[in-house]
């Protein structure tokens, strides 16, 4: 049976390291407060800031919410992140995505100030990743390297197949791995013979947004097999985009969701807050 990555323990471990990291720096006068936007209430956006805010008060930063109404115009969006960019009580800027259709992410993104873009989303920092330059990293890819690392399993040379090729994981994440020394292949929709691809893979991390889809003739015998999907099936309960039953008895090691890498996803935001108290 697999060992299973438990993604609620380790991401504990980070924000109890961070929550001392805080301390540290309040006891040198050094503050640290995360803006949180919301527009409209689409409630998965609603549990995510929820989460965000207790994340905040555990390891002891400063959290400001603006909830802002389904109607509000891009416009007015993009003069409250300017507001906040010049706010220097402010080190963290946040917009909950998906944004509503009559606003243009990319637009909202680039106007955040990089040094506050603590999600790894503005330009900026993406091409710092793809540079090999300090900056602040997307969230979710950061979390999995987290994972593997605190995991004890080794990255360095290992074929490393991304199932996904978004500017939010598949991306960051590819190159994350390269960084690491992993030999990387980035599988997507239009991927023929994805099957026998993903039979390659050492690690194998799926962010392809559909349920179970991989089953156990996807996974090569001994891998690590990371699942970054979230659905909730009709029974209520959720699921990834592995079929984690399917999978498991045949891998080395193996993240479950929910426990494994959404926790993560909150304890690197948390992490790229405490890393904008300094900057």
């Amino acid at each position: 049976m697999a060992n299973l990555i438990d993604g609620k323990q380790i991401s504990q471990e980070i924000k109890d390291e961070l929550k001392d990291k805080v301390a540290q720096k309040k006891a040198q006068g050094i503050q640290g407060c995360l803006a949180v936007i919301q527009v409209g209430e689409d409630p998965a956006s609603s549990v995510y800031v929820r989460n965000k805010k207790r994340a905040c008060e555990y390891i002891g930063i400063g959290s400001k919410s603006y909830e802002l109404k389904e109607s509000t115009t891009e416009e007015e969006l993009l003069a409250l992140v300017q507001k906040l960019n010049a706010d220097a009580d402010i080190n963290g800027i946040l917009v909950q995505l998906p944004l509503p259709g009559h606003m243009d992410e990319n637009k909202v993104i680039q106007a955040i100030a990089p040094k506050k873009d603590v999600d790894g989303f503005h330009p900026q920092n993406v091409g710092a990743l793809v540079s090999g330059l300090p900056g602040f990293v997307s969230c979710t890819p950061a979390g999995i390297i987290e994972l593997l690392k605190r995991s004890n399993i080794d990255i360095a040379g290992k074929n490393c197949v991304v199932i996904g090729r978004s500017n939010i994981v598949g991306k960051p994440m590819s190159l994350l791995m390269l960084r690491e020394n992993a030999t990387v292949t980035i599988a997507h929709s239009k991927t023929k013979n994805l099957q026998e691809l993903c039979k390659t893979a050492d690690i194998l991390i799926v962010a392809m947004g559909k349920p179970k889809f991989i089953d156990a003739s996807y996974v090569k015998e001994g891998a690590v097999v990371i699942d970054v999907g979230i659905h909730r099936q009709e029974n209520g309960k959720l699921c990834g985009d592995v079929d984690f039953d399917s999978v498991s008895p045949h891998v080395q090691a193996i993240t479950p969701v929910p426990g494994g890498v959404g926790p993560m996803t909150i304890a690197m935001l948390m992490y790229n807050c405490v890393q904008a108290m300094t900057k």
